[in-house]
């Protein structure tokens, strides 16, 4: 296998719901005319608590610093992994749990997850490379793209100086909910992008309600907002809540065949810290054991797993 480093240096961030208008205008200009801007990594994703960005350099230097905006302090790097120099469709972070996502945990790495529905990006902190690297030499064959050419890397290239490693504390197991709406998971061709950029601005900056069917009780039966759109290296991936969908004209946005809906699991009853490690691991690795898909979110302050509706209750048993 293959893990490409890619040339993306991303920053997080954190829009505050009440600030959402200050920043509309730089937004859609991400969104709608990348050719106005050399941002090449832009993902946008609204929770209840606020919408979170995920955007390279480029990006970055489009939105205005404001008491509503806040950023974490590290600068991320990009991964995905290959096999024989092909992407891994988005079937999952499953797929990388054992290979991935637990060793970089036990060696007290933090990642954030980002699925889209043409692969699964690991992103990981810029001062934590040499690690990375470090751990996964053995499994994978590594390049990091420079100049858009990918140039092989070894274990060799982050040995000299390298520290010894050191295993942090156990991870916090963090409770799950699981809202009762369901989602979809839907790419759309950038050219038709124009086609519905009226219902996707009124669905990110003007429509804020909980869907319809939302229901009274606890945490575990209540629907959430929940709406993740990605432009990367021209590629799109939506996730939105079945009821959304409906607003969108059905023959632009394209699924798979089986058109099947998705399940959420929340990962953190409080909000995650970005130092913290292992918090995808406990959710991936309970997954891969039973051989269950799932796509997976990061967002600024909880993660969000997605199963198919169908295998829900088999991942209450693995979890």
């Amino acid at each position: 296998m293959e893990l490409h480093i890619l040339e993306h240096r991303v920053r997080v961030l954190s829009i505050a719901r009440p600030g959402l208008w200050l920043y509309t205008h730089p937004l859609i200009k991400l969104l709608f005319l990348p050719c106005r801007s050399r941002c090449k990594f832009f993902s946008l994703t609204e929770t209840p608590e606020d919408y979170t960005l995920m955007v390279d350099e480029e990006g970055f230097k489009e939105l205005p610093p404001s008491e509503f905006l806040q950023v974490a302090e590290a600068t991320w790097l990009v991964m995905n992994v290959s096999h024989s120099g092909s992407v891994v469709q988005a079937a999952g972070v499953t797929k990388i749990a054992r290979s991935v996502i637990a060793p970089l945990a036990e060696h007290h790495v933090s990642v954030l997850m980002l699925s889209t529905y043409q692969t699964d990006f690991i992103l990981v902190r810029e001062q934590d490379l040499s690690v990375v690297i470090h751990t996964l030499a053995q499994e994978f064959q590594i390049y990091r793209e420079v100049g858009g050419e990918p140039v092989p890397v070894t274990g060799d290239d982050s040995s000299n100086g390298f520290p010894q490693i050191q295993h942090g504390p156990s991870p916090t197991v963090h409770p799950i909910q699981s809202p009762q709406n369901r989602f979809c998971v839907l790419t759309l061709d950038p050219e038709t992008l124009p086609a519905v950029a009226t219902t996707l601005i009124d669905v990110l900056f003007y429509s804020h309600s909980v869907p319809k069917e939302a229901a009274s009780g606890g945490p575990e039966s209540t629907s959430i907002p929940f709406f993740a759109f990605s432009l990367i290296e021209g590629y799109i991936s939506i996730v939105m809540d079945a009821e959304i969908q409906r607003k969108f004209p059905s023959d632009l946005l394209l699924t798979s065949s089986s058109g099947e809906l998705w399940r959420m699991v929340r990962i953190g009853g409080q909000p995650l810290g970005f130092d913290e490690c292992g918090i995808v691991a406990q959710i991936a690795g309970p997954l891969a054991a039973v051989d269950i898909s799932a796509y997976y979110i990061s967002t600024f302050n909880f993660d969000h797993a997605l199963v198919r509706t169908w295998l829900g209750r088999r991942f209450q048993q693995a979890h």
